[in-house]
């Protein structure tokens, strides 16, 4: 098999959170001589670890990229993620090796295989500081001032996405031109989506390990590093909800459950972006099979079918 894969194709194993993608990367990349490039917002930072469920363990002895490369004190956007991945992507396939994106970052998958020209505007920490007190309904109200283009679609989601939107609206209101150049790829996409049920179950088991495993310890230990409340609030979901516990505004049985349906709601957002990358003309082969060698079996069966 290995011989037969053209050495420049990216390989990508994408699904919602707790659904085995890494466990499938690692397995695939064992397979093809392959290295993983991560794509995730959060597992760029150092010491951000059981939050983020980096299992640096489970790769073994699998290079990996885009893990631990910034401090939680530094921001990292989409525009600085091309860059890394695609530095990282030539780096692989230039020591002859496969290179396979593994993540559930919608927007930073979305950005590898989708012209995104306002992902290129720069971050602003000044304006972002001035607006990460605002709810969100006075950032969405603030979002209605500006003459927005018909081809920027906001995602009012979340509190970072809507400062996002003012950000790149405020550059080009100020005058900033953004390309239509991307990196490109030629691609294999291998979608994982386990039925509602199983992920939903998955998902409770493993915030129970992360918590047990130090969950709360390590975001105790951010903030003995430096970092605000405010910081931990602006990444979401485990640092969010940890914060809000550790500042006594929620109870430990609130901060579990409220976390929980969170993560919940976050995996149902991930297969909605997906749905969208295909609408978008992004070709994603779901596989049918749920354990991690039967999908292995799976995605070997379809890329010897391509070889032919």
């Amino acid at each position: 098999m290995e011989a037969k894969l053209p050495p420049d194709f990216l390989y990508s194993i994408l699904g919602p959170t707790a659904a085995g993608k890494t466990a499938l990367a690692v397995a695939l990349a064992k397979e093809i001589s392959g290295e993983i490039i991560s794509v995730d917002s959060r597992q760029v930072y150092r010491g951000m670890d059981i939050g983020t469920g980096k299992d640096l363990a489970s790769y073994g002895n699998i290079p990996h990229h885009l893990i631990d490369i910034r401090d939680p004190q530094d921001r990292y956007d989409i525009f600085q993620f091309q860059q890394d991945f695609d530095e990282a992507f030539h780096q692989i396939i230039t020591n002859d090796k496969k290179a396979i994106a593994v993540g559930g970052t919608g927007m930073y998958l979305h950005s590898l295989f989708v012209s995104q020209p306002y992902i290129q505007v720069p971050i602003d920490l000044a304006l972002r500081e001035r607006l990460l007190p605002q709810g969100k309904q006075e950032l969405i109200a603030q979002l209605q001032t500006y003459q927005i283009p018909t081809d920027f679609q906001i995602d009012h989601s979340s509190h970072k996405r809507l400062i996002r939107a003012i950000e790149i609206l405020e550059a080009l209101q100020a005058g900033f031109k953004p390309s239509q150049s991307r990196p490109h790829y030629d691609a294999h996409l291998f979608g994982l989506d386990p039925d509602v049920a199983l992920r939903r179950q998955h998902i409770t088991a493993r915030l129970q390990e992360r918590i047990a495993e130090g969950l709360l310890e390590e975001v105790e230990g951010l903030l003995n590093r430096g970092l605000t409340h405010q910081d931990l609030q602006y990444y979401g979901l485990e640092y969010k909800y940890s914060s809000l516990y550790l500042l006594g505004e929620l109870s430990k049985c609130n901060f579990t459950t409220k976390l929980e349906t969170e993560i919940h709601r976050y995996a149902k957002r991930q297969m909605t972006f997906f749905r969208k990358m295909e609408k978008d003309g992004v070709a994603i082969h779901w596989l049918k099979t749920t354990e991690t060698q039967a999908r292995l079996e799976e995605i070997l069966t379809y890329l010897t079918a391509k070889q032919r």
